[in-house]
């Protein structure tokens, strides 16, 4: 069995063929700035990678593009789309009317239409996606898997806000949590590599990239997470302001005169460690330029925010899981940036954390990174959502 895996930003597409036989990657890629003269496909096979520069101006056009190259006379890895028997599909937001991944069918892309309220970016651009293929590989069976469908284990002591009970009756506002196939994955690989079942541990997986968030996991089901009813909530991101004093966003609006849309923007844009230093909206330029303090001082203590936030978020989900057995950090920051481990960590010495200070020094490799010593295990464990997404697929269409 082949399946396709999609995930659709509002102007991007980044999809994987994963062949379940053996579940390899048969090939993928990334298509940016759809809808502009710009738009250009980043597709890999085997290693190889072919940068196709070509506008398209919505989702219909990209996939057509992306079919093409799976086609391709000369790297093309299926002859025929008939090769390909399902597509799963990546979708922030479920609410709580998806608990689990779903068959797509008309009533269920309207559910996922009414959640948009709550994930206005990311709803609808999974929506484009899911009509796309409907056009582009019509009878195809497709598959919603939610990004927050494994935080529904989350008692409701966790996820109500201390606001009146009638919002979250009537409007449904509580926290969600997002990253979910990615908390999963680490943390049922996590357990694989210290030959345990999940079930037996207390985990904390750190999902660091350009959005980030942290999940407690007891026993193989999250109980807690840093996100909240949209991906904005939790600890400072590139761009993103995580949590704020809600007098904050108050004060800001009235002396700047912004509305919500604008005040969206600003929280979620221009906000974060970019906010604070004004540099690039790259982690990666704003850790490099926090070793020149002197020249940047801003981005030291962006830098000292960051960390420092993950780790007060991981010292209380001490007290949620009663204890911790393992740490894992994943997502492009947590793979690949040492130092930003290692700074997380010292925050956390007091707990029983040791790094052995060589095996931290690896990037996007499945190790332990904890000395022997450590009170905590602590794990690298490059994610995969996609595969996540390729396996709640097939179990569901073969079903």
């Amino acid at each position: 069995m082949k399946i396709l895996v999609l995930n659709c930003g509002s102007s991007s597409l980044k999809y994987q063929l994963i062949d379940m036989k053996d579940e390899s990657v048969m090939a993928k890629g990334t298509y940016e700035r759809i809808g502009e003269k710009e738009a250009f496909l980043t597709h890999k096979v085997n290693g190889e990678k072919y940068v196709i520069k070509k506008p398209t101006m919505n989702h219909t056009e990209a996939i057509e593009v992306m079919i093409e190259q799976l086609l391709h006379k000369d790297y093309g890895v299926i002859k025929s789309l008939d090769e390909v028997d399902a597509i799963g599909h990546r979708t922030v937001h479920g609410g709580e009317i998806f608990n689990k991944s779903v068959i797509i069918t008309e009533d269920v892309i309207e559910k996922i239409n009414e959640c948009a309220v709550l994930a206005p970016l990311h709803n609808p651009a999974g929506i484009l996606g899911i009509r796309a293929c409907q056009e582009a590989m019509p009878g195809k069976p497709m598959v919603a898997v939610f990004d927050t469908a494994f935080h529904q284990t989350i008692p409701k002591e966790n996820f109500l806000y201390p606001i009146p009970y009638e919002m979250y009756e009537k409007y449904k506002i509580r926290k969600y949590g997002f990253h979910g196939t990615s908390h999963l994955y680490v943390s049922r690989r996590v357990a694989e590599l210290q030959n345990k079942p999940v079930e037996d541990l207390k985990i904390v997986t750190c999902h660091l990239g350009q959005g980030a968030s942290i999940a407690a996991i007891d026993g193989g089901k999250s109980i807690d997470t840093s996100m909240g009813l949209t991906p904005l909530g939790g600890f400072p991101m590139v761009t993103r302001s995580g949590d704020l004093d809600p007098s904050v966003v108050l004060e800001i609006m009235n002396r700047e005169g912004l509305n919500t849309k604008e005040a969206s923007n600003l929280l979620n844009k221009k906000s974060g460690l970019y906010g604070i230093t004004g540099l690039n909206p790259d982690f990666r330029e704003i850790e490099l330029a926090s070793y020149e303090e002197e020249k940047y001082p801003k981005a030291k203590i962006a830098i000292e925010m960051f960390t420092k936030s993950i780790a007060q978020f991981i010292a209380k989900y001490a007290v949620s899981l009663k204890g911790i057995d393992t740490i894992v950090f994943t997502g492009g920051i947590g793979e690949n940036q040492i130092n930003i481990r290692k700074k997380i960590c010292e925050n956390l010495e007091w707990m029983g954390v040791k790094l052995d200070l060589d095996k931290n020094n690896t990037r996007s490799e499945e190790i332990k990174i904890s000395s022997e010593d450590s009170k905590i295990n602590v794990y690298v464990v490059p994610t995969n959502e996609e595969l996540v997404i390729a396996r709640d697929t097939k179990a569901l269409v073969q079903a």
